[in-house]
């Protein structure tokens, strides 16, 4: 192992946590309560992570919450149906790890931690009937609004807040509404409200319980600390190299690190090696560089990789990030809308728009025929019936559409020839599309179909399908989705085994090193993804990393194995 220990060290602790996200905040909140030192190192100025830009679900299985109102679940029937859909790309071992430990960590955190969740109600499993392993709600659960102001002023304003999700909204107040894309149907003055009081809901909620707790223990949380590299005494990882203001400050931590810094998209060079994503476009700020990878790397850590998550999208004119960027938005929520589709530069559709994880699979595809992507770029086209009813992300109905953002025209075949779309193919899909759609049907790719999809981004209010309406209204419009979006969830990230220690290529752990949340490879889904496994899985790992590391690893898994084994 590496030997570069400091003459001195600045900061010296037991538990080492580097980003401030759920990952990071779980361990440090579980080592206090283990009776260790502990200190938050995160390199923006805002603490809170990713966690914070995003919906904010937490997906576990047997839950104590669906129990309380009668749901019946069990964490054997969550293993299987990760299994499942695993696909063969994860590992049994890490699917029941993650099943067994899951709820016991959300347990330990609203004993412990003042965490407040909640069932989202009639929310299923993205794979709702497809097995019998699959609930129709229970294991998607989200934050009770969090009050801002108990932060304190300073931590107020430190704490992160999103650009792209609603925090002022629960996932059950839009879904009540009739779903993530009928934004006109949202309760603006319940948003207002909750928004002039700073009470945080999504993911912006659920961060904020998690730095709340680290503040009531009085754990530092070391903001502009850009971690440069661990430092190993030849026998075991002992702290690290971080930069703030120029200056290198040496960081001890006896009992371990814990590396739970996110992803690595906006690290070109790592995107470019580690993903498959196609002119990838990042939602995140820009700390997250992958600094996972390139820390634990020197220390023989070994990278494993599952299929890759895709999302299309773009950005709407005028909208930035608190750094000046571009907010990048992905298509999810609006290209399964009656009078959307999605089309190829040939002018076909070629998969379910109103089930994601149909239809971004398709995106990438690779034509070994000629070697070109035919799917990609794409483009969304919609006609005048879906302005005067739907959001367009940001734009609402009522607004102009922002000069100079896709193509306008009063036929199908101008807006293809604007666009760049084969006119004929186009109107050829349409022609198509359209008497299918008025019945509700789509016979090509079982548009609406999908329970998740016809919840999350369909409109009730839509009869007979909630996914499906015909294109006839003009004038009609056309948006290129030439981005991927990259959303910190990656195809690759560090092994790590059943007590988040990091693993080495030999497939023992390297001692002192831990990883959690989206820095660990995702061996618990392989090619599958459910909303709110992502945080989930941060609670998780970081809770058993400061379990481990305080001399009191979980047995759950042992008993588990050996209760199936009889």
């Amino acid at each position: 192992m590496i030997r570069n220990l400091p003459e001195k060290w600045d900061i010296e602790t037991d538990l080492l946590a580097i980003g401030s996200g759920i990952g990071g905040l779980s361990a440090a909140i579980t080592a206090h309560d283990k009776g260790l030192k502990t200190v938050v190192l995160e390199k923006s100025d805002q603490v809170g992570g990713v966690t914070a830009l995003s919906q904010g679900q937490v997906w576990i299985a047997g839950n104590h919450h669906a129990a309380e109102l009668g749901i019946e679940d069990s964490t054997d029937s969550g293993f299987r149906y990760l299994q499942r859909l695993s696909m063969g790309y994860g590992e049994d071992a890490s699917i029941l790890n993650f099943a067994v430990h899951a709820r016991e960590a959300l347990k330990y955190f609203e004993d412990n931690a003042g965490l407040r969740m909640t069932v989202i109600r009639g929310c299923p499993d993205y794979y709702y009937g497809l097995t019998n392993d699959s609930v129709s709600e229970g294991r998607l659960i989200e934050v009770e609004p969090f009050p801002g102001q108990t932060l304190g002023e300073e931590w107020q304003a430190k704490t992160r807040l999103s650009p792209q999700v609603p925090y002022g909204l629960s996932t059950q107040d839009i879904a009540d509404a009739g779903g993530l894309a009928s934004m006109i149907y949202w309760d603006y003055e319940l948003m207002g409200k909750r928004i002039a009081n700073d009470e945080r809901c999504a993911g912006s909620g659920l961060a904020a319980y998690f730095v709340k707790a680290a503040l009531d223990r009085g754990i530092p949380l070391e903001t502009g600390m850009d971690v440069k590299e661990l430092i190993g005494d030849g026998e075991r990882v002992v702290g690290v190299r971080a930069s703030r203001d120029g200056k290198d400050i040496f960081v001890k931590g006896n009992k371990g690190v814990v590396v739970a810094v996110s992803s690595y998209e906006r690290n070109r060079n790592l995107e470019k090696n580690l993903g498959t994503v196609l002119a990838s476009e990042s939602m995140l700020f820009t700390a997250i560089d992958g600094s996972n990878i390139r820390l634990a790397g020197p220390f023989g850590a070994k990278v494993a990789r599952v299929p890759e998550i895709t999302m299309a999208g773009f950005a709407v004119p005028g909208e930035e990030t608190d750094e000046g960027q571009q907010v990048w938005r992905s298509c999810m929520p609006i290209i399964g809308l009656p009078h959307h589709i999605v089309v190829n530069r040939q002018g076909k559709r070629f998969g379910n728009e109103g089930f994601y994880r149909s239809f971004y699979y398709t995106l990438d595809h690779i034509e070994g025929m000629d070697q070109t992507h035919p799917n990609f770029p794409c483009w969304i086209v919609i006609d005048s019936q879906a302005r005067e009813k739907y959001a367009f992300m940001s734009i609402m109905p009522d607004q102009d559409w922002p000069e100079g953002f896709g193509v306008i025209a009063d036929t199908i075949e101008e807006l293809a020839q604007k666009s760049g779309i084969d006119p004929q193919g186009l109107a050829e899909t349409i022609a198509s599309f359209n008497p299918d759609a008025e019945r509700g049907m789509d016979p090509e790719f079982h548009r609406g179909e999908q329970p998740w999809g016809a919840w999350m981004t369909g409109d009730p209010r839509n009869k007979p399908n909630a996914n499906l309406g015909p294109i006839v209204k003009p004038p009609f419009y056309a948006v290129e989705l030439s981005r991927m979006g990259a959303t910190a969830i990656p195809a690759a990230g560090l092994k790590i085994d059943r007590n988040a220690n990091v693993v080495g290529w030999d497939e023992q752990p390297i001692p002192g090193l831990y990883a959690a949340g989206n820095s660990a490879a995702r061996m618990e889904t392989g090619a599958v993804m459910q909303s709110g496994i992502s945080n989930a899985r941060g609670m998780t790992y970081g809770w058993l990393a400061a379990l481990h590391a305080a001399g009191d690893p979980s047995t759950l898994l042992e008993k588990e194995i050996e209760r199936l084994g009889n």
